[in-house]
């Protein structure tokens, strides 16, 4: 009888480079068409929750701060990246394991949460309570504030005590690559 699949959390300081390489190829492999060095970069510099079966990683999930925009005041947020699960391993909880040691990490860590969800992953989010964050999205660019009209209707939050304004609007801080 084998073990059932293992989590683990630490830091991206605490990962070796063989755990980064592996974290690497599982998220090339679970968004073949969509993923580049920009993504992983922004994984990192935080708190991960990797699922191990037996000596491969079958899961991953990351939570990295970041400061935002809300209604104009500063909003520090624990944000959620790269989170993936193995073809061989989907529909079996391991999401929903990440998903729940990445909460604990924003509800004590940051007190709010934020995903850009894939189209993939929006069930996953909805069912653990992840809204949908319905007013306009932005990012400060070097230039200002520019509207992501794109990205309205995939930006999630999780907000344990309930008290953000979910119609407010809303702005990210640049970043390479995807912004949200």
């Amino acid at each position: 009888m084998t073990a059932p699949p293992a989590l683990t959390a630490c830091h991206t300081a605490d990962l070796a480079a063989a755990d980064l390489a592996a974290v690497r190829a599982l998220l090339d492999a679970a968004f073949p068409d969509d993923f580049d060095d920009d993504d992983f970069e922004h994984g990192l510099g935080g708190w991960h929750a990797l699922v191990h079966d037996g000596d491969r990683l079958v899961a991953h999930g990351s939570v990295v701060r970041r400061q935002f925009l809300l209604a104009g005041r500063p909003l520090p947020v624990g944000y959620v990246e790269n989170v993936a699960v193995a073809a061989t391993h989907r529909r079996r909880g391991l999401g929903g394991l990440v998903m729940a040691e990445l909460e604990r990490v924003v509800a004590a860590g940051h007190g709010v949460g934020f995903l850009g969800a894939s189209d993939d992953g929006a069930a996953l989010y909805a069912v653990r309570g992840w809204p949908v964050w319905r007013g306009p999205l932005s990012v400060l660019t070097p230039a200002g504030v520019r509207r992501t009209p794109d990205e309205d209707g995939g930006v999630r939050v999780f907000d344990p005590a309930g008290t953000l304004d979910l119609d407010a609007d809303l702005v990210c801080e640049w970043r390479a690559g995807d912004v949200w």
